[in-house]
């Protein structure tokens, strides 16, 4: 069997699918270009390319499993480390940003040169040692 006589069982619920993820990857493209900040931006693409991988990896097993006569289910396991995967990026994303923003160069940057050491997980403003750091930098 070929792609160009695949039964329509398959290749509607197929197009749709890719027709989703492509949208819902477009609309994610917006949001990241339209959210304010680094938080809000990272929030949509995400979301929505979780969709899209989704829609995306379902269709592809719908397609192969016509083409072979039998169920493939390899996507099952690209699904598995996809969504394993992911979250983790997100943290080493939010936490990359987190050390390298400004607020937190200026915030610090003044203990940092008045000979404090810099705590290796930045507080929030206002608490104690963020009221300590500053009052030394004095």
């Amino acid at each position: 069997m070929t792609a160009a006589t695949l039964p329509l069982w398959v290749t509607i619920p197929g197009t749709g699918l890719l027709v989703l993820a492509g949208l819902t990857t477009l609309i994610g493209s917006f949001g990241l270009l339209r959210l304010p900040d680094f938080f809000s931006r990272m929030h949509g693409p995400s979301m929505t390319n979780t969709v899209a991988a989704g829609a995306t990896l379902i269709a592809s097993m719908l397609v192969s499993s016509a083409v072979t006569g039998r169920p493939i289910i390899h996507e099952l396991l690209i699904t598995l480390f996809v969504s394993m995967s992911a979250p983790i990026t997100a943290i080493t994303d939010l936490s990359r940003t987190r050390w390298t923003s400004s607020v937190w160069r200026t915030q610090y940057s003044a203990a940092i040169g008045a000979g404090a050491r810099a705590s290796p997980r930045p507080s929030i403003a206002g608490s104690p040692s963020t009221a300590a750091a500053a009052k030394a930098a004095r």
